[in-house]
């Protein structure tokens, strides 16, 4: 799956869901994850319904893991795809006392990258919760 340029920068190649491809945006304020479905579609409508309905069951699955791992507050789950046309889903966990609370954490100029051991932290416990089929790293 080729994966959009803009996302590249921004992401961390997690590795591969049953169905998604598996991304951690490099900000570490907060928990945040990009799910990227198979296909050319830019929006999530326009999915085969049984591709749909196991796309949505892994938004599930990684909302689930960002509520229980990181103890967020509150998931922000969406597809906007104003400046990346490919269809992604990002989810995120946020928190009352986070960098940017109540607004958006779009285009805020704060950020903290993770570290390597972190990234591989992440990766273990989806691998254990069986979330993550295929870890690669970018």
């Amino acid at each position: 799956m080729q994966i959009h340029p803009q996302l590249q920068q921004d992401c961390h190649l997690l590795g591969k869901l049953q169905t998604c491809t598996l991304l951690l945006h490099k900000n570490a304020l907060v928990p945040w994850f990009i799910l990227l479905p198979p296909g050319e579609q830019s929006e999530l409508y326009q999915l085969e319904p049984a591709l749909q309905q196991q796309v949505h069951g892994e938004i599930n699955q990684i909302a689930a893991f960002v509520e229980a791992h990181f103890h967020a507050d509150k998931l922000n789950i969406a597809s906007i795809g104003n400046i990346v046309p490919q269809l992604h889903i990002h989810i995120i966990g946020r928190f009352h006392n986070d960098f940017c609370w109540p607004a958006p954490v779009w285009g805020q100029p704060d950020r903290d990258d993770y570290a390597p051991q972190d990234i591989a932290a992440i990766r273990q416990a989806l691998q254990q919760r069986n979330i993550l089929q295929l870890s690669v790293t970018d």
